[in-house]
């Protein structure tokens, strides 16, 4: 992966205009071409900084799990507070679901030591064993499984666009109460403690 040590602009146009194509097309789908041109580059000069697609998109992705992680906060002893963060981050952000989504799609069974997405799992995973060995959430589950019924629960809501009221005060009402009803569903499967 390529690291920029300082501020490039060009670079940082690249990465702009591949999360836009990978979360509109898929990485199958985006083409160099159409990234290039939207950052206003060539594509020789694209492949100076990035070796190739999937380079780019692990980039890419690698970016967006950052701003996930830092937008959503882990809390294993608030995992209903965690669930609510998710829900409105990806509910504000739909295409970046769609961005990782591609990547679960057409990457599936990647084992790169370097692949951010494991890395990130197990990151968390790591975080929830912690709790359990100090009492603060129910041994009982394994981590894997918490993470992911939590994290599915979250975004729930957020692939169902034709499910959501066309108006935009009632559409803020609706997720409201989705987002109420997704916190109270993690509450009663992982409750919040107090330290």
């Amino acid at each position: 992966m390529t690291i920029s040590t300082g501020t490039d602009s060009t670079r940082e146009r690249v990465i702009a205009a591949a999360t836009a194509e990978f979360a509109r097309h898929g990485i199958a789908g985006a083409r160099i071409e159409r990234i290039a041109k939207a950052a206003r580059t060539s594509k020789e000069r694209l492949y100076a900084y990035f070796r190739s697609k999937e380079e780019l998109y692990a980039t890419v992705a690698a970016g967006e799990l950052a701003a996930v992680a830092d937008a959503t906060r882990l809390d294993p002893t608030d995992l209903p507070g965690y669930a609510g963060r998710v829900h409105d981050y990806f509910t504000a952000h739909p295409e970046r679901l769609r961005l990782m989504n591609w990547g679960r799609l057409e990457l599936a069974g990647s084992t790169a030591p370097d692949d951010p997405l494991q890395a990130t799992v197990r990151h968390k995973t790591g975080q929830l064993r912690d709790a359990q060995r100090a009492g603060r959430l129910d041994p009982a589950w394994d981590p894997a499984d918490v993470l992911v019924f939590v994290n599915q629960l979250a975004m729930s809501w957020v692939g169902q666009a034709d499910l959501l009221p066309a108006d935009e005060e009632a559409r803020a009402s609706f997720l409201a109460a989705r987002r109420a009803a997704i916190v109270a569903a993690v509450q009663r499967l992982f409750p919040a403690t107090t330290v």
